[in-house]
């Protein structure tokens, strides 16, 4: 019996250390696979006239979104091929997970490069820090250099906006200089808040090594053109942002709050700036990424975001799929035809008293004749106001005493004095929601 069971043990021994090599060589070959992946050639051609991006030799027209956290699978299940960032870390993610992700995906990401701004009290004309973010850049740079799934360098973001500083120019000029120096194999843009001769010139001027250009307009979109010609652009671009209407474009209250467009509205200003805009530019424009393939607390938590917080789609992500598929997903997200409180409209500016009862209704055309779910919420209008997108915080949800509530009316008593915005979101119950609000102030 102990000859027999020191036989056993000496078996086991030898079938552990068999897997633990097979484990090793396993862990070897990994090792070896990443350590050997080669990079993407992405290239700029000039031919007859028309600017193109080629991966690996191959044409590719980009058809994306701008991207932070998170919904990199359902860009891929709409038929996008890119996504932008706007920093190599985005507090969740590793600029490599982000990648790997992509990659999985199949999509290409232009990466975007966090850059000081002037807005936020950096100073260009102070060299040193200026060459210690030049460092940090370049480390950034060199750890995802060769990532098959990398397209461009974005560097910096709207680094225009409220900046006075022209050195800023210079510093992108040479960490795009930096760039090509240690990474061959991809290109460089830096996008700017809007478009101007000014900015355009400057660009120009300082900023001959930059690859692209890239632009981001939300309702002026539609003048793309006839600004690039009044600039004498002619070189290739990319527009890195577009999207919803801007809430400094949009009519206000009479207490001079924006009001936002319905998704409805939304959505069909999608459509119209692409084909307006976009679409038609064969020669310089190399694609788009539509703002935001998400969600964000940016004046509301419902205006820049084509998904909602609760993860549905908008009929801004439809709109989205028509394009990148030239084909309508199989089920139709509900629209609205509308939405009053007390029989008016967002646009006319409805004042009451606190106590007083308030009647909205809501309606809504769905073509599938999905049964519609309704949820409501009265929010104070947001006072932590600030731009270019920076980080916003949620105004908290205000409790109101409910009269009716069913089938998309809503009978309420006005809350204490102040001012508000009723929200609706109508769900189709396949992760689609419609969705609007309206201001109304209590005196």
């Amino acid at each position: 019996m102990k000859r027999y069971l020191i036989t056993y043990l000496i078996l086991l021994f030898i079938v552990g250390c068999k897997e633990n090599r097979e484990d090793k060589n396993m862990a070897k070959a990994e090792l070896e696979m990443q350590e050997t992946r080669i990079p993407s050639k992405v290239e700029l051609t000039h031919v007859n006239g028309k600017y193109q991006l080629l991966v690996n030799k191959e044409p590719f027209y980009i058809k994306g979104a701008g991207l932070e956290f998170g919904e990199i699978t359902s860009l891929a299940k709409h038929k996008a091929n890119s996504f932008r960032t706007w920093r190599t870390e985005n507090g969740l993610q590793s600029g490599k997970e982000v990648l790997d992700a992509a990659e999985k995906n199949g999509l290409m990401v232009t990466m975007g490069i966090e850059v000081a701004r002037e807005r936020h009290g950096f100073d260009y004309d102070d060299e040193a820090a200026v060459k210690e973010q030049k460092q940090r850049i370049k480390r950034e740079v060199l750890g995802l250099k060769d990532h098959p799934a990398l397209l461009i360098w974005a560097i910096g973001n709207e680094l225009n906006l409220r900046a006075t500083n022209p050195k800023v120019w210079d510093a992108v000029n040479d960490i795009s200089k930096m760039i090509h120096e240690i990474d061959p194999n991809h290109l460089t843009t830096t996008t700017l808040a809007g478009i101007s001769l000014k900015e355009i010139n400057l660009i120009k001027e300082r900023c001959p090594d930059v690859d692209i250009l890239s632009v981001q307009l939300y309702g002026a979109i539609v003048n793309l053109p006839k600004y690039l010609k009044d600039c004498d652009w002619t070189g290739p671009y990319i527009v890195s942002e577009w999207g919803a209407t801007g809430h400094w474009e949009v009519p206000k209250t009479s207490w001079g709050v924006p009001i936002e467009e319905n998704s409805t509205i939304k959505a069909a200003n999608y459509l119209k700036r692409y084909q307006t805009a976009i679409e038609p530019d064969t020669t310089q424009c190399l694609g788009s990424y539509v703002f935001l393939w998400g969600q964000k607390q940016e004046r509301t938590p419902t205006w820049y975001g084509v998904f909602l917080e609760n993860g549905n789609e908008t009929e801004s992500v439809e709109v989205m799929h028509y394009i990148w598929n030239d084909s309508w997903p199989q089920n139709k997200t509900p629209q609205i035809v509308s939405f009053t409180l007390n029989d008016k409209t967002a646009y006319d500016s409805l004042d009451i008293k606190s106590g007083d009862e308030l009647n909205a209704v809501l309606k809504i055309e769905d073509i599938d004749h999905d049964p519609i779910n309704y949820a409501w919420e009265v929010l104070p209008e947001s006072t932590d106001l600030k731009d270019g997108g920076d980080k916003e915080t949620r105004p908290e949800k205000v409790d109101v005493l409910e009269i009716n509530n069913q089938n998309g009316v809503l009978k309420f008593i006005a809350p204490a004095p102040g001012q508000y915005r009723l929200f609706v979101y109508a769900d189709d119950g396949f992760g689609h929601s419609a969705t609007a609000n309206i201001p109304f102030i209590v005196k």
